[in-house]
């Protein structure tokens, strides 16, 4: 039988080394922390310096208020800091950094020295440490105000996780990726990165959108910004502000993602699961949404002290958080619309240079949303859905309102059968008119398949089915949320077993399952009856229906689920209910389809995220001719 052993107190050497463990992972993780002192520390300029992926040297040199000579052995010390002072201090962090272990835990397993002045004058100071017995000594040393951070051979003293490093060319995009994500945290700074000796990145500082947009492009790529809305909302207590990309530049990875709690990049699943219920109804099946986005609310009301690397916070008031950012968000990508999105071209045409680097996907450009500004969208005529289903898209068509939410619900079978009709009482613009819609004016057909259309621009490209399926979509929607959700009681109620957390849950948010057409019983401590349904989800797996709900407002504090369930039944009638593919259409009735695509919210979109117009610029038809050169 094992002895045990006598209790000892640790090194602190070897305390900061365990310490490092958390704090120090690779060359990247050291970067992280150097520079969000220099920005606590008010630095306007940040210049780096790398060596062998960061392995051999870091390097962080900043202008910012710098360290009091008594204070340099204190900084290398474990704990102690000058960002808070007492408990309720942790109440409302507003730093990057808080807790003072990071210096003390680099230093513990690499050679640290660290320069400083508080004073104009050149006379600076400097103290080292190289991870033995955590002695330092402070000496004079020239230095203008601010402070420099020298950390040489990391994990040199300890070659167990010296071995887990990789390549210097894995380990510098890393160190790249957090230069990246602090220079998006903070436009007011100047950042300068060298590698090797040569110089990868020189960001200006600026706080005007156009040069935070030029930023934004030369760290993400000229294309994002080319594809992106700006968005800034602002609502009780809560400002979301940013850049968000368009269904259409969509991404096969989740890796362009940046969103900012404060300042602070964060990796969160509430923030993760509120930005894609936005995108659900716009973004094609696999692919993941692009975004730069800044939330701003009360200190007091975010906990950034629950990870040792603080990429994780905890909202006091998770439900309202999330609601806010997917009504944003999804406000936002309702009202782009094609006049927004043509104008933002012409802009970067224009005046941008630093977007005409790299032409726009696809062909769409990008339109703007702030607050409540509709950006020139109408609002959309209902169309009625009734046993024939004759739809116009005339802009200026009268459509009656649905008497009944089951009216609009027909089955497959009669939706199938269904041929919309075209209103034919659209005008053409009379000669000199000058006034051209974003859309412009059809000129043909292709293929039974593309409208082709004249603008001011150019060419613009409609996939008939896609746009006419979009707007039926959206115009099911608007009837059915006016009509009501109608419900139907079941006959026998169906009884499901469930855990005692989510009966109080279901009890907890009893409003909102009736509002969305569910009546929910507790009949035990873990038996919930199901007693009335939606009429729309009578087929529907309604069992699993409830419990993924319950399960995302016990995570979230919220669920669309089942508006997302109703969505989807809409969204497969609307394609049904579509004009098809060989169907022949007049000039009239094209450009009856073009209002109507003008006046849709998401017409940009089908109902599975692929683009419903290009534009094929005249400069671009040009270039492809050879015309001019």
């Amino acid at each position: 039988m094992a002895t045990m052993k006598r209790i000892k107190l640790l090194s602190p050497r070897l305390a900061n080394q365990i310490a490092a463990g958390e704090v120090v992972e690779r060359p990247s993780s050291v970067i992280k922390e150097l520079l969000e002192n220099s920005l606590d520390a008010g630095a306007t300029r940040l210049d780096i310096d790398v060596e062998d992926g960061g392995i051999k040297l870091m390097r962080v040199r900043d202008n910012g208020g710098g360290i009091d000579k008594d204070d340099l052995p204190l900084a290398l010390s474990r704990h102690a800091t000058s960002k808070i002072y007492e408990l309720d201090d942790l109440e409302a962090v507003a730093t990057l950094g808080f807790r003072g272990e990071a210096l003390a835990s680099i230093s513990s397993v690499a050679r640290l020295a660290l320069l400083s002045s508080t004073n104009d004058d050149s006379a600076g100071w400097q103290v080292v440490a190289e991870g033995r017995d955590m002695e330092t000594e402070v000496s004079p040393a020239p230095h203008p105000r601010g402070t420099t951070v020298e950390v040489r051979d990391l994990f040199f003293n300890t070659p167990a996780r010296r071995k887990f490093l990789r390549t210097e060319k894995t380990e510098y995009t890393h160190l790249e990726d957090v230069v990246k994500r602090l220079a998006l945290s903070r436009f007011d700074v100047a950042f300068n990165l060298r590698h090797n000796g040569r110089a990868i990145y020189s960001w200006r500082a600026g706080d005007s959108q156009l040069e935070q947009e030029r930023r934004v492009a030369q760290v993400c790529g000229p294309a994002f910004m080319e594809n992106a809305v700006h968005i800034e909302m602002e609502r009780n207590g809560y400002r979301l502000w940013g850049w968000v990309a368009l269904p259409t530049f969509s991404r096969s990875q989740a890796d362009l993602q940046h969103f900012y709690v404060n300042g602070r990049a964060i990796r969160d699943k509430l923030v993760s699961h509120a930005v894609r219920q936005a995108y659900q109804d716009v973004l094609y099946h696999g692919r993941h949404p692009a975004f730069v986005l800044y939330l701003e609310l009360d200190p007091a009301t975010v906990d950034v002290n629950v990870h040792p690397t603080k990429h994780e916070v905890r909202f006091r008031d998770n439900r309202s958080v999330h609601d806010f950012i997917y009504s944003s968000l999804h406000r936002a990508l309702a009202n782009v619309t094609p006049e927004s999105s043509l104008a933002k071209s012409s802009q970067n045409e224009s005046s941008d240079e630093f977007l005409q680097s790299s032409p726009v996907p696809q062909g769409v450009a990008v339109g703007e949303f702030r607050g409540q500004e509709t950006l020139g969208l109408r609002a959309a005529p209902m169309p009625s859905f009734t046993g024939s289903q004759s739809y116009s898209l005339g802009s200026q068509a009268n459509y009656s309102r649905p008497s009944g939410v089951n009216e609009q619900l027909k089955t497959y079978g009669e939706l199938h059968q269904t041929t919309p009709t075209f209103s034919s009482s659209v005008s053409l613009p009379e000669s000199g008119d000058e006034t051209i819609p974003p859309l412009g004016y059809a000129i043909a057909q292709l293929k039974g398949i593309y409208i082709l259309a004249e603008n001011a621009q150019g060419l613009i490209v409609v996939d008939m089915h896609a746009a006419h399926e979009r707007i039926t979509y959206e115009h099911m929607k608007e009837s059915f949320a006016c009509g009501g959700i109608q419900t139907q009681p079941l006959l026998v109620p169906e009884s499901i077993a469930i855990s005692q957390k989510e009966a109080d849950c279901a009890e907890q948010f009893y409003d909102i399952f009736k509002n969305l057409g569910f009546e929910l019983q507790r009949a035990g401590p873990e038996t919930l009856l199901i007693r009335q349904v939606p009429v729309v989800l009578n087929r529907a797996k309604v069992e699993q229906l409830v419990r993924d709900v319950l399960s995302d407002l016990i995570e979230h504090g919220s669920s669309e689920r089942i508006q997302h369930h109703i969505n989807e039944i809409l969204g497969t009638m609307a394609c049904h209910a579509s004009v098809r593919a060989n169907r022949k259409l007049t000039i009239l009735e094209m450009n009856s389809l073009l209002r109507e695509m003008e006046s849709t919210e998401r017409s940009g979109q089908c109902n599975h995220g692929r683009p419903t117009w290009v534009l094929q610029s005249l400069d671009e038809l040009d270039k492809m001719f050879m015309r001019g050169q």
